[in-house]
């Protein structure tokens, strides 16, 4: 069964993969660190769809080394991913950022027992936008 939440993630991992090949390619890391790295990174890529629950670990380390390790980077990964793998990913996220994924993650399971669709990012939007009370 297609899990749009999943593949959604699955697609931010993607392209976060793709701005790591690029740092090797400018040569802006040292090369024998960052091909184990990326090694580990299709190791998440490709166990996730098959146990996303035993891959949270994996994904919660790897997300938080590269905050450590590329910190020329850290402003390009996907909030998204930090709050999908929450634990010490979630150090890296300000407190209202944290509210809003709760608020979006409440939506989510609300809509799948009603058996609604969902649209991760049109919600995303919506929640991101400023309130009555809000406006200067």
């Amino acid at each position: 069964m297609a899990n749009p939440y999943l593949d959604h993630h699955l697609a931010l991992l993607a392209h976060l993969r793709s701005i790591l090949v690029a740092l090797r390619e400018a040569e802006q890391v040292p090369e024998e660190n960052h091909a184990l790295f990326v090694e580990r990174f299709d190791e998440l890529m490709s166990e996730l769809p098959r146990d996303p629950e035993g891959s949270q670990y994996l994904g919660q380390d790897l997300i938080s080394q590269v905050f450590h390790r590329y910190p020329q980077i850290a402003h390009l990964v996907p909030r998204d991913l930090l709050w999908f793998f929450g634990g010490d990913c979630l150090h890296f996220m300000p407190d209202e950022e944290i509210d809003m994924f709760q608020r979006l993650d409440e939506r989510r399971y609300e809509a799948e027992e009603n058996g609604k669709p969902f649209d991760w990012n049109q919600e995303k939007q919506l929640l991101a936008l400023p309130t009555e009370g809000n406006k200067h």
